[in-house]
């Protein structure tokens, strides 16, 4: 099965995408440019909270399919997100108490692919990923998913420790993935929980860590201090598992 993010390159054909509710995942724009058509973009991107990135026409030229970008690309999601709300349906359906990863910095399409594949075989319910510093649902991320996309909701949120309140509210609890946190076995991991994990080389941000009612780490004894995060993830979502299981 093929799987393709979509390209608008052009302006008046990229902000009728974004005036039409298009989720765009991110924008290009030739860096120095401001005239009256790329401040349009601009305004409608910051509404969506769409990373923007500045780069040179040479960066565009090579970027572009048409040659005509006119300093605008965009990329939109190759899978179309969900809501907060339609995770916490899929527990329901299922009666069983709400399991969700959420993940904080991870940028790479590979490792999110392959936590959204780990979260599916898990049994979770659904992923969570901030709109900026975070890989977007791109055909590579549907790949390295190996179909789990079809199955496992992702949503994409504004406000990482801001989604975390309002789930407290709904009786989630959260455990955050740090090397300096308690052995993951001396911690109670049932119940309806959320599972937070942050990049290989800067973690869980501090803002989004200090939400977290528990820090779980995962028991190392080789000669370097990090795994990678889709493995981090996949460790502990399994010990949710087996926890859940007794």
């Amino acid at each position: 099965m093929g799987y393709r993010e979509f390209v608008i390159e052009g302006r008046n054909t990229v902000i009728e995408a974004f005036r039409s509710g298009k989720p765009i995942d991110r924008l290009f724009l030739q860096d120095g440019v401001q005239d009256g058509p790329i401040q349009t973009i601009k305004r409608e991107a910051r509404k969506q909270d769409t990373m923007i990135r500045f780069v040179a026409k040479e960066r565009l030229d090579q970027l572009s399919e048409t040659g005509k970008h006119q300093g605008v690309i965009a990329y939109t999601a190759a899978y179309e997100y969900a809501d907060v709300a339609d995770i916490l349906t899929a527990a329901r359906s299922k009666n069983e108490p709400p399991f969700i990863i959420l993940l904080d910095n991870i940028e790479d399409p590979h490792n999110l692919g392959a936590i959204i594949r780990t979260a599916n075989l898990a049994g979770a319910h659904g992923v969570i990923i901030p709109k900026n510093r975070a890989a977007g649902l791109t055909a590579t991320v549907a790949r390295t998913s190996a179909g789990a996309l079809n199955y496992t909701p992702v949503a994409k949120v504004t406000n990482l420790g801001k989604t975390i309140e309002e789930l407290k509210k709904e009786g989630l609890w959260f455990v955050c993935a740090d090397m300096n946190g308690t052995t993951m076995y001396q911690l109670d991991l049932t119940g309806p929980i959320g599972l937070v994990v942050g990049s290989e080389g800067e973690g869980v941000g501090r803002l989004v860590r200090e939400k977290c009612d528990f820090i779980a780490s995962i028991p190392m004894k080789g000669d370097i201090d990090s795994l990678n995060a889709s493995v981090a993830a996949g460790v502990l979502a399994y010990e949710i598992v087996r926890q859940r299981m007794q």
